[in-house]
């Protein structure tokens, strides 16, 4: 009877292996959940240990209760191929929660990589482990640290983020009052206050604040957040006298809330390295029928600017994936045409583009394209309105988002636009100068929408370089 079971098991492995191996939507460097719907697929838990990176995710197990939330948990060397764990969290009989929500890894004065994360139906709770690959999570016996408050209380006990500043914990308790607790010992937290010492122009005070990241960057702190109405945002200030006083917010996703749930670490390098879970953008019973939900964000390394701006890139790691290198120099597209790149045809790609402005209203690249453009995805600096834009409304004849994305963006006199953009399968990542960054889901439809074109509107545009590499896979199916 077990080898017949075994047998079964082995037989629909290999049947949903060869399924999402044919699955013409399913990224192929870009980190997926392995199988399963995974929503929400909150990146959690990231942290550099012991010469490994590990990251975590919200995914859920039916056969627990409740929506079955856990943690998975992946380790990389590179940042680009993982190795699967067991699970890091799940709910256990020893602790009062029923699910695993978001929550961030930090070091506590033992050395311990700790978990601080939200307990389904009890409140914050804390996991420890220490052994080389993080496996063996303990979670406290005094579980939640903080139960979920009543009606009423100054907080909630809701997405927390926590570190070790000096002799003291402390942690961002989240939601639409987000709070400051602190503590000496991991099971003895007492409320502070208010997290926001005030508001900043362009956002209500109240505005939500989950998944909430703060971290330092040169002279100043950012905290990197969602609200679930504005999706992926952050802030830049001040961390004094146990409060955020912020300076600055910028939005992170525009047009909707599809860039969501940002979760980061620093490494050995001092690199800070973010990664977002990126929405699919189909209907429920579109995500259900082809089994697997769940897409990261490409690992981007911040840094601030001169002006305490965030400023971010794609890890340089990623370039070991790239193969069959072409590269053109020197050539201009006149205005209102494009140029077909008659020899790059791939759904798996980096392009490095190099554009010089004169007066053209917009320029840039479009991707996925069929050769009569019934489909296409449009990328471009609109020099008229200052932003860094992806149009899907034509990148397929089915379901996904139809729509323009759009980041404030301005470039600087005589500078030349830097594009790097990512294709994979159905994900668009762009970078423009180190200053912006739009992410779209895309879903094209025909066969032959695989073509790259460059294009000008309103004035020529003259194309310093443009070099493009295949991207080989780094997930395994």
């Amino acid at each position: 009877m077990e080898e017949i079971k075994m047998d079964e098991l082995i037989k629909n492995s290999r049947e949903l292996r060869t399924r999402f191996l044919n699955d013409p939507y399913r990224p192929l460097y870009h980190f997926v959940v392995p199988e399963g719907l995974a929503m929400p697929f909150d990146p959690n838990g990231c942290v550099y240990w012991q010469g490994k990176y590990h990251l975590c995710y919200i995914y859920q197990d039916p056969k627990y209760p409740h929506g079955g939330h856990c943690w998975g948990h992946v380790s990389s060397i590179d940042l680009v191929h993982w190795r699967h764990h067991p699970p890091a969290l799940i709910p256990t009989s020893d602790s009062p929660e029923v699910g695993i929500f978001s929550g961030n890894c930090f070091i506590n004065k033992k050395g311990e990589a700790t978990m601080l994360y939200h307990g389904v139906n009890a409140g914050n709770c804390i996991a420890t482990a220490s052994d080389e690959n993080l496996d063996n999570w303990k979670k406290l016996p005094s579980n939640p640290i903080i139960p979920n408050p009543p009606a009423g209380y100054p907080y909630a006990s809701w997405d927390p983020h926590g570190w070790l500043e000096n002799d003291t914990y402390y942690a961002i308790f989240g939601g639409t009052r987000p709070a400051i607790f602190k503590a000496t010992e991991l099971d003895k937290w007492e409320y502070v206050g208010d997290l926001l010492a005030h508001a900043v122009s362009d956002v209500d005070i109240n505005e939500d604040i989950s998944c909430p990241d703060l971290f330092k960057l040169g002279n100043k702190h950012v905290l990197v957040c969602i609200s679930h109405r504005l999706g992926c945002r952050y802030y830049v200030g001040e961390w004094k006298n146990e409060q955020f006083y912020p300076e600055f917010h910028e939005k992170m996703s525009w047009v909707d809330n599809a860039f969501f749930a940002p979760e980061s670490l620093e490494d050995n390098k001092g690199r800070r390295i973010l990664w977002v879970w990126i929405f699919d953008g189909l209907k429920d019973e579109s995500i259900r029928a082809r089994g697997w939900s769940g897409t990261m964000s490409l690992p981007r390394q911040l840094w601030l600017g001169e002006d305490n701006t965030l400023r971010m890139c794609p890890i340089e790691e990623l370039g070991i994936l790239r193969y069959n290198p072409r590269k053109m120099e020197g050539f201009t597209i006149k205005a209102n045409t494009e140029m077909n790149m008659k020899d790059i045809c791939s759904d798996s790609l980096e392009l490095n583009i190099e554009m010089v402005p004169d007066s053209a209203e917009q320029f840039g690249v479009k991707v996925f394209c069929s050769p009569d453009g019934e489909e296409q995805t449009v990328i471009f600096y609109d020099q008229i309105e200052k932003k860094l834009k992806i149009d899907t409304t034509k990148s397929g004849l089915g379901e996904g988002p139809k729509s323009v994305e759009g980041g404030p963006f301005e470039l600087k006199p005589n500078e030349s636009l830097k594009l790097r953009v990512f294709v994979d399968r159905s994900v668009v990542e762009v970078f423009a100068n180190d200053r912006q960054a739009v992410m779209r889901r895309v879903y094209p439809t025909r066969k032959d929408s695989l073509g790259v074109m460059l294009f000008s509107q309103g004035c020529d545009t003259k194309v310093k370089s443009i070099e493009v590499w295949e991207m080989a896979p780094s997930n395994p199916y």
